[in-house]
């Protein structure tokens, strides 16, 4: 039989090829959609006026001001974007043990949420909890005797939460990793007359190696001195756990989350899919500064195309199982996907 005759050989029952013959055919059979309503921007502020500074870790991502930080949420506001997560870039000089500026209704970030829901009222503003940016040390949590002491974080936090839906935070995001946390906030929210305020919490945080650039914009790594632990490993995560995750969504669903998180996105999606799986409320996962700088940097290098690059990545995580991401794209996926 000449090898060239395809004359006898079994023609193929199902031809899958059919639905990607032409752009049309591929729109129609897409199973995963990105969306700007699947989109939360982090930003971050700082002190002073006008100011806009880059990030060298983190291209085309700024430390703003209170001024430029609302006229950057207005434009994300204007491109169907439904949320900002803050952070905030606080000086050496208000950091201290105790992380005693979190909870000073006059600083910057306090502020920096007033403005916001002031400007820009629809827009939801997600404020975080955990201690790092206002700690000499670096951490999450109280250090005490060489170890960071849960309990006492958690009643900071506490007054934090409180604090921010004062201001008129939406959500209020603990990314500490502290046990009974969601609890406690809740109690403490509810108690306080915000019992509308709801509680994205960061589920499963991993003790991971893609936080760098974030560190970086915030000036939060740990710093080793003393007793003071080196890295965050005894709260956040092993990067070797998936059952774990589990546990941890199972409490903070008892505790009262309206919202879980996994993060970082793309070396988990298999803990966003296990999520998914057992939560009744939507799960965010957060497409972090070391995946960003990664593809940004990839991409400056010449090795793979920004956008194909990252509307990839952002797909893998939707179709993983995330009904939200939080991601420093959101702004160019936003007029991307307006194109």
């Amino acid at each position: 039989m000449d090898p060239l005759d395809m004359t006898d050989w079994p023609r193929p029952l199902e031809r899958p090829r059919r639905l990607r013959r032409t752009a049309n055919l591929r729109r129609m059979a897409r199973e995963t959609r990105l969306h700007t309503d699947n989109l939360i921007a982090p930003l971050f502020v700082t002190a002073g006026e006008g100011v806009q500074e880059e990030i060298s870790s983190m291209p085309r991502q700024y430390r703003f001001s209170i001024d430029t930080l609302v006229e950057e949420a207005a434009e994300l506001h204007d491109l169907g974007i439904p949320a900002i997560a803050l952070f905030p870039a606080i000086p050496d000089a208000q950091k201290d043990a105790t992380a005693s500026a979190a909870t000073d209704p006059s600083g910057l970030y306090p502020q920096a949420i007033d403005a916001l829901k002031t400007e820009l009222p629809e827009l939801l503003v997600i404020t975080d909890t955990a201690l790092d940016p206002y700690s000499s040390d670096g951490h999450d949590g109280v250090v005490r005797d060489g170890q960071i002491a849960n309990d006492a974080t958690v009643d900071i936090m506490r007054d934090i939460a409180v604090l921010h839906a004062e201001m008129g935070a939406d959500l209020i995001a603990p990314s500490d990793m502290m046990d009974g946390r969601v609890r406690a906030i809740r109690a403490a929210l509810d108690a306080n007359g915000f019992t509308g305020t709801g509680i994205l919490s960061y589920t499963a945080k991993y003790a991971s190696a893609y936080y760098g650039p974030f560190r970086d914009a915030l000036d939060s790594a740990p710093r080793k001195r003393g007793d003071v632990p080196a890295g965050k490993d005894t709260y956040q995560m092993d990067p070797a756990n998936s059952d774990e995750a589990l546990r941890e969504l199972r409490l903070d669903l008892e505790e009262g989350a309206d919202l879980v998180m996994v993060k970082p996105a793309l070396p988990y999606l298999d803990v966003i899919h296990r999520v998914k799986q057992h939560a009744d409320v939507p799960v965010a996962a957060y497409n972090v500064s070391g995946e960003y700088a990664m593809i940004h940097a990839a991409a400056q290098n010449g090795w793979l195309d920004l956008r194909a690059g990252a509307t990839e990545a952002l797909t893998s995580i939707r179709r993983a199982g995330a009904d939200v991401i939080l991601t420093y794209f959101a702004k160019r996926m936003a007029r991307w996907l307006a194109e």
